[in-house]
């Protein structure tokens, strides 16, 4: 990369797919035009693509940050947040000075359009660490947890315990099934937007977000059946030889004696390992608490443990100096 210190390099912001220019190869599916086109299409969904180009106009590297609009009656709110799934797409290796130069540009962008921003899931925890704190980020360490699918089967990084739950489900009939019908989508996202109603960080798209990422084979969507009740559904979204597990949702209380939760994610990582995906990955395990039941959850399909950082920027600027004190290292 020391070759970019001599070339004149600027940054773009698209808001429109057809208006990008040819992105660097292999840019995974979180950074990639096909994702931007979904979410164009998507209501309350607005992307905006950073790109950096040298003096020749050739593409070194680009950043795809999502605009949510959010509202709701109960409980109240409306607001627009901003959305950065890892640390974008290079024509090489990940460059700390672009993302600098391309995370610049978009916090410019954006800061006074929306209440804040959040960028997770990087590479590698303290990628970008100097870049985001320079443009006003802080940190809030949070929990990562990923499955490997290559060295050994699920059966043998599962624990006997849950196991043992999931097998007894079987014996009652209760199944996991990818969605086929539009009787069974409208199930899945039914269900989905239930289980987070009263989960007012958690962001459900538009049902035609789901509709076209499953029509352009970008994901899969689960649902687990007992009887004629839908009781577990989750999204699983690939991108670079992993699976993504974005989405799930279960009926735990009403039939907790099924386990819908388990048996959702277990059938889930089972068609993942026999698709040959090298890792699947649990998008939103939460904060590292020492007591952690949805963490203490996965971990018991025999994941990986890793701590990384989740970083926000509110643009109300004494509310972000006052949270940046409160998260402080």
């Amino acid at each position: 990369m020391g070759a970019l210190l001599f070339k004149p390099m600027k940054v773009t912001i698209y808001d429109k797919s057809e208006l990008l220019p040819e992105l660097p190869p292999a840019t995974g599916f979180f950074h990639s035009r096909e994702l931007m086109e979904l979410c164009e299409n998507t209501p309350r969904q607005r992307p905006f693509m950073a790109v950096v180009t040298d003096d020749d106009g050739q593409t070194l590297s680009c950043l795809l940050a999502v605009e949510r609009s959010r509202r709701s009656w109960l409980p109240p709110y409306l607001y627009r947040h901003v959305r950065v799934l890892g640390e974008g797409a290079y024509r090489g290796k990940p460059d700390n000075m672009l993302f600098s130069m391309m995370i610049d540009a978009l916090t410019r962008r954006m800061d006074s359009r929306t209440l804040y921003m959040e960028v997770s899931h990087l590479g590698q925890k303290m990628f970008g660490y100097a870049a985001l704190r320079a443009a006003g980020y802080f940190p809030v360490k949070w929990m990562s947890i990923h499955n490997s699918l290559h060295s050994r089967t699920p059966e043998e990084r599962i624990s006997k315990r849950q196991l043992k739950h999931i097998k007894q489900a079987a014996k009652h009939g209760v199944i996991t099934k990818t969605v086929e019908s539009d009787e069974e989508f409208k199930a899945f996202i039914r269900l989905l937007r239930r289980h987070h109603w009263l989960k007012p960080r958690r962001y459900v798209p538009d049902y035609r977000f789901f509709q076209a990422m499953k029509e352009h084979q970008h994901c899969t969507l689960f649902i687990t059946k007992y009887n004629e009740h839908i009781i577990g559904c989750s999204c699983c979204v690939y991108a670079d030889g992993d699976a993504y597990l974005w989405y799930s949702a279960s009926r735990r209380k009403s039939f907790a004696a099924l386990h819908p939760n388990a048996v959702t994610f277990w059938n889930t990582i089972c068609y993942t390992y026999e698709h040959k995906c090298q890792h699947i990955r649990f998008m939103d395990v939460g904060l590292p608490f020492r007591r952690n039941p949805y963490r203490d959850f996965i971990l018991s399909f025999g994941g990986k443990e890793v701590s990384t950082y989740r970083w926000f920027r509110i643009s109300i600027r004494w509310v972000n100096h006052l949270a940046s004190w409160l998260w402080r290292e």
